[in-house]
């Protein structure tokens, strides 16, 4: 019997919900008549829990408690223009990549979901009921919302979007991170965090545990544009999340995919165009399609309210100025591979979902570890028959970490990921003028958690981040460029024969730390400073996208 989802926070109150759990049923097991109860029963996306794919926080332990993290490692590459319409308008073409041949995984064989949870590409909107909650308005599409913490707290409240690309072929949502056996899936997520830093207060206990304090609206790409269960985390249920393959966009490995990010007079639409099979998705970030804030009510009231809203893009451009000041990346427009989550199970795995026999495979087996949670047997799999487990891996030895990355040997390793450059201004027809690499690994190595990297001087921060064995990873990610045709597309792994143009150094790519400035909780519009993340600003745009 498959384990419930260790993504979604299931709510109490229901009996037969709580003894579901308890028994450890899953969906697939119950009656025609039960799973229509299921389905319009409340879940949401609970960030504090592992193997989420959520929104980086500066500093979640202010979010989600002392001494917890939920880690999400995120080498990204950052795009910059001065053209109005840069930061809420966009076009990108990537291709999906494929998997080795073969059921089996293990040793120095992988697949894409033992890689990346999910990449994706991503955007600043406004919510007023997000964090920091200082300014009752935000002008959708404009600089006038960039407001150094620095200088001012009074920024209007920003969500972040991120456009989530799912691999296939391992447990299926909600309870894991696939859709299918073979195809990918996408959904437009919207993170927020209902903070207020300024006042020290936070959204109350109640609602939080109906919402998260970081809560996300999300809805799967559909073929009609409609979503097909309430977005938002009031109202959401476990249909939001169960995959739906008669209204979803499902596209194939291999598949090249016209991505379009736009604003409309009812929030920011994301259009998926399956150049090789001719089928398109849509979503809008409407109220129409149940997108809503979670209206800030803090302790002692227990209100737990959704405001239908249209959730636009909050900038007009994109800069290093153009941030989520709450987030621990210093992104707006940006391309991300979500990794780190993956590793290996061998022997039990108990009904919270915890590993308790050993982790990792071949010659780097060992004993489970505290961060070998979100477990799954492999029988729970929709097609690679492995046991695994997609907790934080604050170890930085499972799968991500080891050279089983796109390299040229697709036998054994999956195909990379392409994307390009996006295009912006009238028609689509301006490139990016600068562009950016950035990794949070000074986040996720941070000394609260396992004393390698002090935040506050950067000591002992590095781009490779050490194991929990002290020593460097096996492997770290890197992004180079590569030549299709008369233009160029990016890809992110190892170098790949015949196809890699310029790797920039490998992980030196990612550059120097960053210090970045947040608002101290409760300090009334004081501020502190930080070193989230590693960064390297191009002068120019090395891999620019032609038609």
């Amino acid at each position: 019997m498959k384990l419930l989802s260790h993504r979604l926070c299931l709510l109490a109150g229901t009996l037969g919900l709580v003894l579901l759990l308890a028994t450890g049923l899953s969906l697939g097991g119950a009656s025609r008549a039960q799973a229509a109860v299921l389905l319009q029963t409340h879940w949401h996306i609970d960030c504090s829990r592992p193997g989420t794919a959520c929104t980086e926080v500066q500093d979640p332990e202010e979010v989600f408690g002392e001494g917890y993290y939920v880690g999400h490692d995120e080498p990204s590459v950052l795009f910059y223009s001065s053209l109005p319409g840069s930061g809420n308008h966009m076009t990108y073409l990537l291709r999906l990549p494929t998997d080795p041949p073969g059921l089996s995984a293990g040793g120095n064989k992988a697949f894409n979901f033992q890689l990346h949870i999910t990449f994706w590409l991503g955007m600043a909107l406004c919510d007023t009921q997000s964090y920091p909650l200082q300014v009752s308005t935000c002008t959708p599409d404009s600089d006038r919302n960039i407001v150094d913490p620095a200088i001012s707290p009074n920024h209007p409240g920003t969500a972040y979007m991120e456009l989530q690309f799912y691999p296939p072929g391992f447990v299926s949502w909600p309870q894991g991170n696939s859709c299918d056996a073979r195809q990918w899936c996408a959904a437009l997520t919207i993170d927020s965090l209902s903070e207020d830093p300024v006042h020290g207060t936070v959204l109350n206990p109640t609602c939080a545990a109906q919402t998260g304090l970081e809560y996300v609206n999300f809805a799967f790409i559909t073929r009609d544009g409609r979503a097909q269960a309430p977005a938002n985390p009031v109202q959401s249920t476990l249909a939001t999340f169960t995959p739906d393959p008669r209204r979803d966009l499902f596209m194939n490995s291999g598949d090249f995919v016209l991505v379009k990010l736009g604003d409309t007079p009812h929030g920011l639409r994301v259009d998926l165009f399956d150049l090789t099979t001719g089928q398109h998705g849509a979503m809008t970030a409407s109220a129409a399609n149940g997108f809503g804030q979670v209206k800030f009510a803090p302790a002692p009231s227990t209100e737990c309210t959704n405001i239908p809203y249209d959730f636009h893009p909050m900038y007009s451009t994109s800069s290093e100025a153009t941030r989520v000041i709450w987030a621990a990346h210093s992104y707006n427009i940006a391309f991300a591979d979500e990794i780190g989550h993956f590793d290996y199970c061998t022997g039990p795995i108990d009904a919270s979902g915890v590993c308790r026999g050993s982790e990792g495979t071949g010659s780097d087996l060992e004993p489970a570890d505290s961060d070998d949670t979100a477990c799954f047997a492999a029988t729970a799999s929709l097609r690679i028959q492995v046991s695994g487990c997609y907790g934080t891996n604050v170890g930085f030895d499972g799968t991500s970490y080891k050279p089983v990355w796109p390299d040229g040997n697709t036998r054994l390793h999956p195909t990379p990921i392409l994307f390009s450059s996006p295009r912006t201004g009238l028609g689509d027809q301006q490139n990016y003028s600068r562009v950016a690499f950035e990794s949070d690994t000074p986040r996720i190595e941070a000394a609260d958690f396992n004393g390698q990297c002090n935040r506050d001087t950067g000591a002992g921060c590095a781009i490779v981040p050490n194991t929990d064995d002290g020593v460097p990873a096996d492997f770290y990610p890197f992004f180079s460029m590569a030549h299709h045709g008369p233009s160029c597309l990016w890809l992110i792994g190892n170098d790949v024969p015949g196809l890699t143009t310029n790797d920039f150094g490998k992980t030196s790519e990612f550059g120097s730390l960053l210090k970045l400035t947040y608002l101290a909780f409760g300090g009334g519009g004081a501020t502190l400073q930080r070193y989230n993340d590693f960064r390297q600003v191009l002068s120019s745009n090395p891999c620019p996208f032609l038609y």
